[in-house]
Parts: C-alpha cells; sequence; structure tokens
C-alpha cells in the first residue's frame, strides 16, 4: 500500500490545491467523473497551471491495499461459555446479506443519499466543501466510497508500530483545512474513482458498515448492533438503525452511552444529543421513502434511551471471573500461552497482533463446573480476607490428555496497575513465563521421583533402608553429571513424626520419613532424579533469563540442581507441574504436557495449530506407574491420616518444607490430577505460629492441615456422581523386588561372609545368639535365605563350636507314636479337652 499521508511530488500553495481542485470539480461536472480523473493533468496545463500543480495529482495514489480488518477474539470455557473479548477495535465482520436492509437505508439517507448514482465522488458537494475548507471551515461532503477510503488509511495508521509515526499517519489521515486538507480529499477522490471501477456498490457499503466507527469504542454495525441493543444487525429496526448510522458522523459526540462515572445529568444531556441526531436520520429516511409518515411521527416521540438494550463491553481477563467465578488467573494464563508459543507467530508483537485483531475463537479445557468448585473451596481453605495474608492455590489436569481443567486460588483477578488487598495478576499455579510466579519449593511431594528412580533401579517397596542417620557427607552422594560434590555435611531433620528407624521403602513413603529418603538416594544418582522429574515436566519455575546462584545453572525451564537438598524438594516449581507430574502415574505412565486450549479458529471458521499436550505413552513404565499407585494410595493410612480417605480410589503425597514455609498436597485419581500449594506468596517465611482462618498452628501447619483437606473436598465434589475406577495393581517384583540366588556363606567367618554377600547385592544382618554348629566357633552356622530380593537382608547365625545334641531314643512306654505301643492314646492329645461351660 502506498504510504497512506506522506506527501508525493512538491508541496502546493492552497490557492494552487484549491484550482486543481476547481479543475476536478469543473471537469466532473461537464464529462463525468471518470473523465475528470482521466483528463485532469491536461486541462490543468491547458489552463496554465504550474507544472507543480500537475506533479501534485500525478503523484496522487491511485490504488489502495485493503488489509482484513482487525477483529475482536473471544476465549471460551470448554462448554462454549464466553470468558473473555480481546480487541484493539471491537469489531465483528459480517456480509452485507447479514445486516438489514433498513441499516443500509439508514446510512445512505444521512451519510450519501445518491450513493447508488454517482461514481465514486459527488463533484458540487466536494466543490462547496472545499471552498469551505480553503476558508478555514470545516464541511463534509465525502461518499461513502470515499469514507470507506479515508477508514483504510485510518486502520493503515493503527498497523504503525511506532508511536509518533502513527500520530502523525492518524492526523494526516484526517486532516481538514487548508492545502492539506484538500489534498487529502483529492487522494480519496482519485482512489474512489479507482475503487469503483473494481468493486460493486454493495461490495463497497458491506466494507463501509464493517470498518467504520459506530461509538467510542465500538467498530462496525454487527458490533454496534449487539453494543447498544444486543441484537444482531441482521434483526435492527428503524429506529435502533437510525440511531446506529447518526453516531458514524462524530462517535464520540453521539454515542448515546457514556462512561459509567458519568452523573444523571449528565446522561440526560447525551439522551438528547443523541435523540436530536438520530431525529435527524429519520427525517433524511422519510424524505427519501424509507419509513412511512406513522413511523416518523412515532420515531421522533420515543426517547433514545427508550430503546437502548446494553451489553456493556467487557475486555480482557478481569471479565472472566464474572462469568466463571475465578477464571481470570486460567484466562491470564491462556493469554501468556498464545504469547509465547511459536505457534501463534514468529514474534511476540505478532502474537498479541493475532490475539487483539485476528478474530479468533479459542476454546479452552476449563471445565466451568469443576473451576466454580475449585475457587469456592481454595477459597474455603484460605479466605481472600484472611488477616493472614496466607496464599493458596489449585489446578487440575486431566490425565492421559494434559488438559487443564480449573486453576483457582485465593486472591481475586486484577490486570489494573493499583490493586486492592487480596488482588494480584500473578498467577501461582504456573512458572514465571507464564504468570509472573517463581514457583514455590515443593517440599516432599518431589519424593516421588527419588521413588521412581528407586523403582527404574530394579530396587522394591517392600526393601529396607537405614533410616536412622540424619546426616550425610557430601561425598556419599553420587551425581555424574556435575561429578563429586564436596562441601560440609549435608544435616536434615524429619517431620510430620516420621522415625529414624529401619524401615521399608514403602513405610517410608507412607509417613513422608525424610532419612529414609536420604539413605534411598545415596544408593541412587542424584542427576537421575532430577532429570527423570524433568522428563515428567517438573523443572525450576524461575525466570529463565536468571541465575539461581546455587551452581549457576537457570532459574527457570531446567531441571533442580542435583545436589542433596532435592531429593526434600528445596529448590521451586509449580503447582501446575506438579499436577501434571502425577497425572502420568494416574494415567499409568503416559506424560502429556498440560494445555489450556484445544482449538483456535479464524474469522473463515479456518482450524489454527495450537500447541499439542505431545502425550508420551510409556514416559514411565506401567509397572512403575502401578508400584508408584499403590506406595502413595497408602498416604491416607500415613501422613493424610488425619483427613481420611475420600470414598473414592485415590493415591496422593503430602508436602512441607523444612521450617513450614508452603505445605502441598499433589492426589490423584484415574480420572483427575490436582494439585494444591498453601503458603505466603512474597517470600519462603514459616507459617508456624500463624493464625490461619481462624486456627493458631503451634505445631505445623503441614500438608494434611490445610491443603489435604481442600483437595479432598474438592475432589469429592466434582468426581460425585461419576464411576471412578481403580488402579492396576502393582507386580510382585516391583513390591517385593527380584528373587535371585542368595551365595551360600554357610562355614566361613562372618567378614568372608559379609564381603560374599554384599557384593553380591545384599544387605547383612548377624544375629547376636549363636546356635549349636558342627562349624568352628564364630563361622556362619545358618542364613536366613537361599534365595531372596535384590538388596534384601540376610540374616546369619554364627557357631558356638558345640555340635548339636543328639536326640534319644524313645524309652519304652514312652515317645511312640500315637496309637502306637509306647504312644499316647487318642491321636496324641492325652487329655482332649471337655467343651467349656
Amino acid at each position: 500500500m502506498p504510504t497512506p499521508a506522506r506527501a508525493r511530488g512538491r508541496r502546493v500553495s492552497a490557492v494552487q490545491a484549491l484550482a486543481l481542485l476547481l479543475s476536478f470539480c469543473l471537469v466532473a461536472g461537464i464529462g463525468g467523473v471518470l473523465a475528470a480523473g482521466l483528463v485532469l493533468p491536461g486541462v490543468a496545463v491547458a489552463n496554465g497551471l504550474t507544472g507543480m500543480t500537475v506533479t501534485a495529482f500525478d503523484d496522487l495514489p491511485s490504488e489502495l491495499e485493503q488489509q482484513p480488518l482487525p477483529e475482536k477474539s473471544e476465549i471460551l470455557a470448554a462448554d462454549g461459555t464466553l470468558l473473555a473479548t480481546f480487541f484493539v477495535q471491537n469489531r465483528v465482520v459480517v456480509p452485507l446479506s447479514e445486516i438489514a436492509p433498513i441499516m443500509q437505508q439508514a446510512v445512505i439517507a444521512v451519510e450519501d443519499r445518491r450513493f447508488y448514482e454517482h461514481s465514486g465522488v459527488d463533484p458540487a458537494s466536494m466543490l462547496r466543501a472545499a471552498v469551505s475548507s480553503g476558508l478555514g471551515d470545516k464541511q463534509g461532503a465525502s461518499t461513502l466510497t470515499q469514507q470507506y477510503v479515508k477508514n483504510v488509511f485510518l486502520d493503515a495508521a493503527e498497523r504503525v508500530e511506532d508511536p509518533q509515526e502513527k500520530i502523525r499517519l492518524r492526523a494526516e489521515a484526517k486532516v481538514n483545512k487548508g492545502p492539506e486538507g484538500i489534498a487529502r480529499k483529492l487522494r480519496e477522490a482519485k482512489i474512489a474513482i479507482t475503487l469503483e471501477k473494481t468493486m460493486s456498490k454493495d461490495e463497497i457499503l458491506e466494507k463501509y458498515l464493517n470498518i467504520a466507527a459506530f461509538g467510542a469504542s465500538v467498530y462496525g454495525v454487527e458490533s454496534a448492533a449487539q453494543y447498544f441493543f444486543s441484537t444482531s444487525a441482521k434483526e435492527l429496526n428503524y429506529l435502533q438503525a437510525a440511531t446506529i448510522a447518526g453516531i458514524t458522523q462524530s462517535p464520540t459526540r453521539w454515542d448515546p452511552v457514556g462512561p459509567a462515572d458519568e452523573t444523571a445529568e449528565q446522561d440526560a444531556a447525551r439522551y438528547a444529543d443523541a435523540k436530536g441526531r438520530r431525529d435527524q436520520v429519520l427525517d433524511d429516511m422519510h424524505q427519501l421513502g424509507y419509513i412511512t409518515d406513522e413511523e416518523l411521527r412515532v420515531g421522533l416521540e420515543t426517547p433514545v434511551e427508550a430503546t437502548l438494550a446494553v451489553s456493556k463491553l467487557s475486555q480482557g481477563c478481569m471479565s472472566a471471573n464474572a462469568t466463571v467465578a475465578g477464571a481470570g488467573f486460567f484466562c491470564d494464563y491462556v493469554t501468556k500461552v498464545i504469547a509465547n508459543d511459536p505457534a501463534f507467530g514468529e514474534t511476540p508483537s505478532a502474537r498479541t497482533n493475532l490475539l487483539y485483531k485476528g478474530g479468533l475463537t479459542i476454546t479452552t479445557t476449563l471445565q466451568p463446573g469443576e473451576q466454580a468448585v475449585a475457587d469456592a473451596e481454595v477459597k474455603n481453605g484460605v479466605p481472600v480476607d484472611d488477616p493472614s495474608t496466607v496464599a493458596s492455590a489449585v489446578v487440575t489436569v486431566k490425565p492421559g490428555t494434559g488438559e487443564i481443567t480449573a486453576m483457582a486460588q485465593n486472591r481475586n483477578y486484577s490486570a489494573l496497575s493499583e490493586q486492592a488487598a487480596g488482588e494480584t495478576s500473578v498467577n501461582f499455579n504456573t512458572s514465571y513465563r507464564y504468570g509472573g510466579s517463581g514457583g514455590f519449593s515443593p517440599g516432599s511431594t518431589y519424593k516421588v521421583f527419588t521413588l521412581l528412580e528407586w523403582l527404574k533401579q530394579g530396587k522394591a517397596l517392600q526393601a529396607s533402608v537405614n533410616g536412622t542417620r540424619m546426616q550425610y557427607n557430601m561425598n556419599e552422594f553420587t551425581a555424574s553429571c556435575i561429578g563429586r560434590l564436596t562441601g560440609p555435611p549435608y544435616k536434615f531433620g524429619n517431620s510430620e513424626g516420621g522415625r529414624a528407624i529401619q524401615q521399608s521403602v514403602l513405610d517410608a513413603t507412607k509417613n513422608s520419613v525424610n532419612s529414609a529418603f536420604m539413605a534411598m538416594a545415596t544408593q541412587l544418582d542424584l542427576c537421575n532424579i532430577v532429570n527423570g522429574a524433568a522428563a515428567l515436566g517438573v523443572t525450576k519455575a524461575g525466570n529463565p533469563a536468571a541465575t539461581d546462584p546455587t551452581i549457576g545453572t537457570p532459574a527457570g525451564d531446567v531441571p533442580f540442581d542435583p545436589l542433596p537438598g532435592n531429593v526434600l524438594g528445596s529448590q521451586s516449581t509449580s503447582p501446575l507441574q506438579m499436577a501434571a507430574a502425577y497425572a502420568t502415574f494416574a494415567s499409568g505412565g503416559t506424560y502429556c504436557k498440560p494445555i489450556a486450549i484445544t482449538s483456535v479458529r479464524n474469522t473463515d471458521g479456518e482450524e489454527l495449530p495450537v500447541p499439542t499436550a505431545d502425550c508420551q505413552a510409556g514416559a514411565i513404565e506401567p509397572r512403575f506407574a502401578s508400584a508408584l499407585n499403590f506406595a502413595l494410595s497408602n498416604v491416607w493410612s500415613g501422613t493424610a491420616s488425619s483427613v481420611g480417605a475420600p470414598p473414592f480410589p485415590s493415591a496422593g503425597k503430602t508436602g512441607t518444607t523444612s521450617n513450614n514455609e508452603y505445605n502441598w498436597f499433589v492426589g490423584y485419581t484415574p480420572l483427575r490430577a490436582t494439585a494444591v500449594w498453601v503458603g505466603y506468596s512474597d517470600g519462603m517465611r514459616t507459617m508456624n505460629r500463624a493464625t490461619i482462618n481462624g486456627k493458631r498452628y503451634t505445631s505445623g501447619p503441614y500438608g494434611s492441615s490445610i491443603a489435604a483437606p481442600t483437595w479432598k473436598r474438592y475432589m469429592t465434589q466434582i468426581l460425585a456422581g461419576t464411576e471412578n475406577p481403580g488402579f492396576a495393581p502393582p507386580t510382585d517384583r516391583e513390591i517385593n523386588g527380584e528373587r535371585v540366588g542368595v551365595p551360600s556363606v554357610v562355614g566361613q567367618n562372618e567378614q568372608q561372609a559379609r564381603q560374599a554377600l554384599e557384593g553380591a547385592g545384599f544387605r547383612v544382618s548377624v544375629s547376636g545368639d549363636r546356635v549349636p554348629s558342627s562349624y568352628p566357633d564364630g563361622t556362619v552356622a545358618e542364613q536366613s535365605a537361599s534365595t531372596a530380593t535384590k538388596g534384601a537382608t540376610i540374616t546369619l547365625k554364627l557357631s558356638s563350636g558345640q555340635p548339636q545334641q543328639q536326640p534319644q531314643p524313645p524309652q519304652p512306654g514312652q515317645g511312640g507314636l500315637p496309637g502306637l505301643p509306647g504312644g499316647p492314646p487318642g491321636g496324641g492329645q492325652p487329655n482332649p479337652p471337655g467343651p467349656r461351660g
């Protein structure tokens, strides 16, 4: 498209410009508009006008590049409920067949009653307006075709990114006075003539009715009909059409609906002005025979305000809260997905333009029913106005699909720069790139990834681990991806009553025993643990452009650092990432990236590419998933015993950070996986001794205090009335381990026996009691098993060096077999008991 309003050729004076326009109008009046457009330069020369004038006209553009008009986009819930609209210009483009004929007639009557007669310009009206403009007055005379051309140039100005250039182009497209005003009209006239050669009148009228402004924030007649009268352009009556048609001359002045903060007096004045303008349109319509005498009389008697049925404009995610409770945060997440994903454009600005101008229909995964319950229960757990200011968040993912069905927190969504107490735009459920949060330490909910690696290494749930140690030297851990770990010993404590004893991995999981999991970690590679979590989407949630000072890795979008502290979940991730990872267990091993968008259609109804869940069946082996489900289903008799199991099969894990800063519960069924987080959002500080929702926590709070009860209340409601299947049973191998042969160490000394058994992968326990044996004193007389699971403990009994006593042969009348000579009568019961009274 030619540069919209930049002067071409040499500048002309007001007299020269007026002379050029006069020549145009005279030729148009004698030979017709088309002739004027073709021969004007020659006429100008013949009349002695300067070459400057000829150059000025020749350089005017004659073609118009028409871009698709900006249209509003809509974000919908999964059931089609409108959550929010986004627009630079609130517009819905419709064909002329979808615009009531009376609406078309109203615009023609007031703006260009000779529309179907002229060829793009009206010379007489144009000359009259030009003379007035030359004298400094403003007077309109543009045809609808010329007005359409002007609107296209205004639209082109809006597409320019540089703010100063945009302002300049807007001004040039609107200028009315002096030579610049005449030059603008000449440009519009020349293009209008060309346009009428290539487009039909109905095509021009359709484009005008879709591009023109019909209110301070309303563009096109379809949006105007929806906004002012809550109807469609096709259903408008003559009074409504007259009101809309009258607005376009001055959208701000004639708009009958003012700002929300106007006084009653201001509203009355606005209605009076709008009625005066509407009545003028009615009179024009009557003169052209578009309405009857009776319709005119009734119309003139009808107040404008009596006809209005305003559907207030609501742009952005703040409006989503009014449609579906607490949905503003999910809506905001959707906009961040669009802004971050190349599926929606090569650059962030292209993606934003697509959202605000592309007329998209975006269907999401949000289930309004689940969202409403999530919003209610997260606020029941910790009210928005709770004096503690503790925050809480809930997010749900559908296993096997990655679909986010609910996302809520105990804050009210607000994108305003000034926010009241309890308001924020930060999404606690997501990572930095998708909501501004840096995430939160997951605490013991991260232990599942150590348990997963334990199973991958062929170890069993019933394997016994030494949970007695409360510190380890750094060189006792393996981290193959970064090398040997150094530094002071790693010290830790147990929480929620975890006992520092020898115990099975199954019990350690049920009771969330830190010391047992640290013992497990010394038998594993920390790199495998954190990379295994990252493979299921659990990475750091901070700003990926920032550096985490721990070991100099990025703060976001990378695995946790392979350090002992992360066995207990020290670094930060997001609730959404945790819910998606646990959904992998729920689905039997299929990991799906969390998704919020299921489809995007453009204005032509075409489906556009959207980010996929990229589901990976077998992301973890189903047998490992079944074992995890079995282990985590015991949470209701372990750390969440005070909460009690819900009335359906479920599994989960509580989480509490070292000093009760953050609490978690991440739980799931085969149908839904939900993460609940509780803590201060502004920093990692203890909640111990805080009063939260009326309860003072002198001990805790723990994952079972607020997070798990919130999860149970929420999940019980959303799964009520549905069939809730159980989990596939685990195999014996994952529970008890693979049985292998145990080397025979009978007859060896204790040191030799230990070396042999430990070298074969077994643990050794020596009984304190020695037994009679033919083997030398201190050597192994007995071992507890000849086959056992890998890592099992083999108990040894050492010989006392004394041979076993040989049994004495029975004496006559003693010790015979029952029923035989020397044996007791009655089958071996010398005195069978009688019945008891």
